[in-house]
């Protein structure tokens, strides 16, 4: 059995002190919660005092992004190192919203998760077709090739770690959500793409989460699919309340 993993991507928002007043108003609630593995992925400026906040809990610290060199002159770029230095245990990598506004692509993608692989961390890695690419039947070719680009060059005994986000951009803080016998076909192609790269063994243990617009009211609906092993949550995160309710889904 895959254990599934809900993770809270803040974006940007939340200072560290209001990243403080979230973690003691969630982590009463979820203390004692063990069958669903927990990330908490605060801004950059915030993950120290996440990290020290979560001690002793079995809640993870994620960074939102990463840069592939381990260091050098690179204004404003955090390395994987820095990142595991901080205490974080995962990372995002190549959300849309990233690809959308930074102009991320599928080589920066592969080469961030890489750099992550090497450095200890766990990377989700986010995928996922706009609506006009859904409209158009071209979910499946998006999604094969934004896995086969972002799992290029790494060994089926390094892949082990790597957890993928299916996020349709359609539906990423719109209220709108993939049903989720929808979002489970598009796992099941994105598990086949796995299989062709690392083989059934790793393809069969990958975690594949969902994200778009997941929230209390639909959390239960998506994780009872065999095929979602979790969700990356936005705008329901932000809130002590709502996400614990989708932790307790």
């Amino acid at each position: 059995m895959r254990k599934k993993l809900i993770a809270a991507n803040w974006k940007m928002y939340k200072t560290a002190e209001q990243a403080l007043a979230f973690v003691s108003a969630v982590l009463p609630v979820v203390w004692e919660h063990t069958r669903d593995e927990i990330v908490l992925c605060p801004s950059f400026l915030a993950v120290p005092t996440v990290v020290e906040a979560v001690r002793g809990s079995q809640i993870g610290v994620g960074a939102q992004d990463v840069f592939w060199e381990k260091e050098g002159a690179y204004t404003g770029e955090v390395s994987a190192h820095m990142l595991t230095a901080a205490g974080c245990t995962h990372v995002i990598i190549g959300h849309s919203e990233r690809r959308q506004y930074c102009g991320e692509t599928d080589d920066m993608v592969n080469r961030k998760l890489r750099a992550s692989l090497t450095a200890g961390l766990k990377p989700i890695v986010c995928v996922g077709e706009l609506l006009a690419e859904r409209e158009a039947g071209m979910t499946e070719d998006v999604l094969r090739r934004q896995c086969s680009a972002a799992f290029r060059e790494i060994s089926s005994g390094d892949a082990i770690p790597i957890i993928i986000a299916y996020e349709p951009v359609w539906a990423i803080g719109t209220g709108k959500t993939a049903t989720p016998e929808l979002a489970a076909e598009a796992h099941r192609t994105i598990r086949f793409e796995a299989e062709q790269a690392f083989g059934a063994g790793v393809a069969t243990q990958m975690r594949i989460l969902y994200g778009g617009s997941v929230k209390p009211d639909n959390a239960r609906a998506l994780m009872s699919q065999p095929e979602i092993d979790g969700a990356l949550v936005g705008g329901a995160s932000l809130e002590p309340k709502s996400f614990s309710a989708i932790v307790k889904w």
